[in-house]
């Protein structure tokens, strides 16, 4: 059961003339139905889609998956506008949840090393007081218990899908940010299993990506972000699949193509 339905968004007449509902696609968006245990933001860069997750995120108060907390982040400062415009309707307001942009992940994960190697150096420097020592040592195994083996020992993708399980739990509204930036094509079918596993659980997802893999996830709504606004697409119906397709049926027609227009100019 999808926690989050839907947003409308309401700006000021002076709001709309300024960033970020200037955004084609957000220009004249009012209304934008979430009710899907999956949804996917599509679109090229700089169509709104990540500004618009953003905002949802901030709107929703949830948590960052890597420890900032989101009022805070300079990075999205400018979406606050599209945030405050923003009302949210809930079929039931869940507690549990995350916001993650996947290239935060690999910041958090040398952060994580670097606090294991901190309080591996403090358990050395209080061995003669055995209270203290216990104490930094019970919170070095609290990191192991939660993470795992150090993230930095794996491959992104593998650390990346390793993050994940260790911090979704089922009823929880998760948005993220490109994951696909994290992971291999075998990486990604691997995200998929554990993306369905946590839906089938009763989680809810509201993913920006480009990728044609993750796109393909069995009844997600899919919402395409272009200059004619935000719209529902038929997965067949995507640039991102068609061209994916023809480029892998025959690369080497797009070679020549770019060949003869290079002779052209």
């Amino acid at each position: 059961m999808p926690f989050l339905r839907y947003l409308n968004l309401s700006p000021s007449a002076d709001e709309r003339t300024g960033y970020p509902f200037s955004v084609p696609a957000l220009r004249n968006l009012a209304c934008l139905e979430l009710d899907s245990p999956v949804t996917f933001f599509v679109g090229e860069n700089g169509s709104g889609k990540s500004t618009l997750l953003e905002a949802i995120a901030l709107k929703a108060k949830l948590p960052s998956a890597t420890g900032t907390p989101l009022e805070l982040d300079e990075t999205i400062e400018a979406v606050k506008p599209l945030a405050g415009a923003m009302t949210l309707a809930w079929r039931l307001r869940t507690r549990f949840g995350f916001y993650l942009r996947a290239e935060d992940f690999f910041n958090f994960a040398r952060q994580l090393k670097e606090r294991a190697k901190g309080l591996d150096r403090l358990v050395e420097q209080h061995a003669d007081d055995p209270r203290v020592a216990g104490y930094m040592a019970a919170q070095r195994h609290a990191l192991d218990s939660r993470y795992g083996e150090d993230l930095h020992q794996l491959s992104h993708g593998e650390s990346f899908l390793k993050f994940f399980q260790s911090r979704m739990s089922d009823s929880g509204l998760y948005l993220i940010d490109e994951p696909e930036a994290a992971l291999s094509p075998q990486r990604q079918l691997s995200f998929l299993y554990l993306l369905k596993g946590v839906v089938d659980c009763n989680a809810q997802f509201i993913i920006a990506t480009h990728s044609p893999i993750l796109l393909a996830f069995p009844g997600a709504r899919i919402l395409t972000f272009d200059e004619d606004g935000v719209r529902p697409v038929e997965f067949e119906a995507l640039e991102h699949v068609t061209i994916t397709r023809n480029f892998l049926a025959d690369p080497a027609r797009f070679f020549r193509h770019f060949d003869d227009a290079r002779n052209d100019d």
